[in-house]
């Protein structure tokens, strides 16, 4: 049996392609002689730039800004004249050095993703892709504006780039579903934080709406990445889902063609996931071709009809599997490799679970 391995990151505990090789060993124990195909995916949040530099190579290493000034080492890829850039390789929540609080959630910037931009415009990029997601900041952008040159002159030089803002967020920048209020307080922002953070940004969005010609804030995917997305629609950028680009450029369609069973996962496999995420695009694709689809996720709060609604055959909980959250986390991945190997145990050669 051919089977496809592509899973996303499992939030900070393993990166889209340990958790391929994870699920690759474990397999192979209980059905050594299935063809494995390892394709890690990501919907343009953390693991965006591993996984692409996985298929097309081409990585790259800059000292740039981290989300407290503090420099940190952020790695791009430059494919031909293609640069994709991950947002949370210069502004990420892993990057703070411990978990958010109310002072991050003041200070955080996005100035190391503009650095990121300028060193792909230097480097001859013609087409920019960044990936948004897993952000400590809630500026809207300006730091990557501010870095490169301000409002003017970033659109000016990125007037004749093909901008890509890779993101499967669609929520708008301002209001009760933008970025301050629905991702705030994941950053570490109390209510009257959040408040001051709306504030900032609703001022922001008329500098933005100045150079745009349009209303920045209120399209989908304008708050994504704490507001990046507005900065970067401002700037010329065309919003694209993460998800989609990863499969375009790592020949995703000709991996779920091929393939007998599906195999992927995430930290939390819940209802947002079958919402323009990387699980509920690859059970679309691989409906197409009739092959099952299983689910291996740190945690799982679906139930089967949500999941026969989704086109999962199954879905399985590393917690479950380990007996508790804390070794689901800090075991990440050999539980997860003897998950797999005890879910392989468990499906027949049509790819169909005998048991759950």
């Amino acid at each position: 049996m051919r089977v496809l391995v592509a899973p996303d990151c499992y939030g900070d505990s393993l990166t889209a392609v340990e958790a391929a090789a994870a699920i690759a060993a474990g397999w192979a124990v209980a059905r050594p002689a299935d063809t494995l195909v390892l394709a890690p995916q990501s919907d343009g949040g953390p693991g965006f730039v591993d996984v692409l530099a996985e298929r097309l190579g081409g990585l790259q290493t800059a000292t740039v800004r981290g989300p407290l000034d503090r420099d940190v080492t952020a790695q791009w890829v430059l494919h031909e004249d293609t640069a994709y850039i991950e947002c949370a390789q210069a502004c990420g929540l892993a990057l703070l050095g411990g978990p958010p609080t109310v002072r991050t959630a003041l200070d955080a910037g996005s100035f190391g993703v503009g650095q990121l931009v300028d060193a792909a415009l230097a480097a001859g990029a013609r087409r920019v892709v960044v990936g948004l997601g897993g952000s400590a900041c809630t500026d809207g952008g300006r730091g990557l504006v501010d870095a490169l040159g301000g409002l003017a002159s970033a659109h000016r030089r990125l007037a004749d780039t093909d901008l890509i803002v890779a993101s499967d967020v669609e929520h708008p920048l301002l209001g009760p579903m933008g970025a301050a209020a629905v991702f705030g307080p994941q950053k570490g922002a109390d209510p009257a934080t959040v408040t001051l953070l709306e504030q900032r940004l609703t001022v922001w969005a008329h500098e933005l709406e100045s150079v745009a010609g349009r209303d920045v804030a209120v399209e989908p995917g304008a708050g994504a990445a704490g507001g990046l997305g507005a900065a970067l629609l401002a700037l010329g950028g065309r919003r694209e889902s993460g998800a989609t680009v990863i499969a375009a450029h790592t020949g995703l369609a000709a991996d779920l063609a091929a393939a007998d069973l599906v195999i992927t996962g995430e930290g939390r496999f819940d209802d947002q996931s079958l919402h323009g995420k990387v699980i509920s695009a690859l059970a679309a694709g691989a409906r197409t071709h009739g092959s099952p689809v299983l689910v291996l996720a740190g945690q799982v709060t679906l139930d089967a009809s949500a999941l026969a609604d989704a086109g999962v055959e199954a879905a399985h909980s590393i917690t479950d599997h380990a007996g508790s959250v804390e070794l689901a986390i800090g075991d990440a991945a050999n539980q997860l490799t003897g998950l797999a190997a005890a879910v392989a145990a468990g499906v027949g050669n049509n790819g169909r679970t005998r048991y759950r």
